[in-house]
């Protein structure tokens, strides 16, 4: 992997990152190939042999106090390096002064046939300020993985939220981590991959058994000679009960850093809870949708046990125990109507599953329904309008009675729809006017009385009030009249002028509640500007 490539995944410090940082002075006199690998320490040492207090990947500073006298042998230099690079030691740097004025022929000879990267270092650059240098690249890496964590973390969730998660979810992990990625089922085989292994299946079948007859957390390790696949290493998926789900198998050319395998543990954590849903997790929606589809009429009808075993699935799926009452609640995406631009449905169906504390929910054309035993208070409801969408929240009913709050709560889709307000099916009055709501009734009453309407207001507010009267006295005559103050002859009068105007038959029932419907709603339509 190129340098450019590892700053774009989880970063750690480098040889090479490091070296690029030190004064033009040094000097690489034989470079190991060990640029691109993970520096872990610069440390000064002028013992004989510094192993036994070394790290893998450190960089060793020298005076050459060690090859003075004896120590200087060509067997005694090779003898030392022999050991760095046993200890795997990064690189060598060599200074200048007091000891030596140059670098020793017989260890540039020992690098090179070891393959040691050997760096010359003059005496104006102190090993003091190497390894302060050091210091404050490590603390602006250290920073920068921080980063690259959260981030890294992000992308896994939005995976684990989308419509095909696992695919997703392996995807991001080698887009970050340098690895290959295999997903493999109980059953042994391959689910979801990432990246080209160039390992046969075949071959990681020993690994695999071990992976899926094993108990508790743990990482079973291979190696093979394809690329990538230097460090094979896979950890099992367990259920709560430490059944074994599947595994996640990984391959890479060299050991993960300290941040890479963090993403790794999460990425296992997140597949963990994936398949734990969708094979040992909650059984009661499926087992409850089986029970209505085979058995619909025992739920109304069936005996006690039958009524109490689909009470308890029901409340299984509920989240809440089977006492509490339950309620529809219908959301309708006012912002974007033809559904949340952006989100799969896997996201919304999981924000719903969760906001509302159920596993019952539907994703609809005009957006979702969810049973509940939630309340819908206000701060929940206010949780959901933030985010577009308004509510048809039901009145708390039992299992019986959820085919009847279904549709009391679909018949007031259109008014939020309308209105662009959440309405409770509790505070709405039970009549054509209740149901309409005010913005579609004044709709109405603007078509409906449109010729009317637009007259002067001398002319068009006596004719309303007759047609008023005409309508609440069922068409009687003599009873307008009383009403309005008008003889009879006048109010028939008035009454034909407006059947001319509305171009209606005003003896038919039906255009007649039309128009006592709209009449409730014509107080904005006849305010002046000024009572507005």
């Amino acid at each position: 992997m190129t340098s450019e490539a590892a700053a774009e995944r989880l970063s750690f410090v480098t040889l090479e990152q490091f070296l690029a940082q030190l004064p033009p002075e040094l000097k690489i006199l034989h470079d190991g190939g060990s640029g691109g690998g993970l520096l872990r320490w610069v440390e000064p040492s002028e013992l004989e042999d510094p192993t036994p207090y070394l790290l893998d990947g450190e960089f060793l500073l020298t005076a050459g106090l060690p090859f003075t006298g004896d120590g200087g042998t060509g067997s005694k230099v090779d003898a030392y390096v022999q050991r760095l690079v046993g200890a795997k030691v990064g690189a060598l740097g060599f200074g200048l002064q007091p000891y030596y004025d140059s670098v020793p022929k017989t260890l540039l000879e020992a690098c090179r046939r070891y393959n040691l990267t050997l760096v010359e270092i003059p005496s104006t650059v102190p090993f003091a300020a190497i390894g302060l240098e050091f210091s404050q690249l490590l603390e602006s890496g250290n920073a920068r993985v921080v980063r690259q964590l959260a981030e890294t973390n992000r992308q896994l969730m939005r995976a684990v939220l989308s419509p095909r998660p696992e695919h997703e979810l392996l995807a991001a992990l080698v887009q970050q981590v340098p690895v290959w990625a295999l997903l493999v089922g109980a059953d042994g085989k391959v689910r979801a991959r990432g990246g080209s292994s160039g390992v046969e299946l075949s071959a990681l079948d020993p690994l695999l058994e071990r992976l899926l007859s094993g108990r508790g957390p743990r990482v079973e390790m291979e190696s093979f000679p394809a690329p990538g696949s230097a460090l094979v290493f896979g950890h099992p998926l367990r259920s709560t009960k430490d059944a074994n789900l599947g595994a996640l198998i990984l391959g890479a050319d060299q050991a993960l850093t300290p941040a890479q395998n963090n993403v790794v543990s999460s990425a296992v954590g997140l597949l963990e809870l994936l398949v734990r849903q969708r094979t040992s997790g909650s059984l009661a929606p499926s087992q409850l949708a089986t029970a209505l589809l085979l058995h619909p009429d025992s739920v109304a009808t069936g005996g006690t046990r039958q009524v109490n075993a689909f009470k308890d699935l029901l409340a299984q799926s509920l989240g809440s125990t089977r006492s509490a009452p339950m309620r529809i609640v219908q959301g309708i995406n006012v912002d974007s109507p033809g559904g949340q631009a952006g989100e799969g449905p896997v996201r919304e169906l999981l924000q719903w599953r969760r906001l509302f504390d159920t596993k019952l929910v539907e994703i609809t054309d005009y957006g979702f329904t969810a049973i509940t035993r939630l309340k819908v208070d206000d701060a929940l409801l206010a949780d959901v309008e933030k985010l577009g969408w308004r509510l048809v929240i039901g009145d708390p009913t039992e299992p019986a009675g959820l085919p009847a709050a279904y549709q009391r709560a679909a018949s007031l889709r259109g008014r939020v729809q309308s209105t662009g307000k959440s309405t409770r099916v509790g505070e709405v009055t039970w009549s054509v006017t209740g149901l309409l709501g005010r913005e579609a009734g004044t709709m109405l009453a603007a078509r409906m009385l449109e010729p009317v309407l637009a007259l002067e207001p001398e002319r068009r507010d006596p004719l309303l009030a007759v047609l008023r009267a005409w309508l609440s006295e069922n068409g009687s005559w003599d009873g307008s009249a009383k009403l309005t103050g008008l003889h009879r002859n006048s109010v028939r009068r008035q009454i034909g002028i407006l059947a001319e105007l509305l171009d209606a038959d005003l003896n038919q029932a039906q255009v007649r509640a039309e128009l006592w419907i709209a009449l409730q709603y014509t107080d904005e339509l006849v305010q002046s500007p000024q009572e507005r």
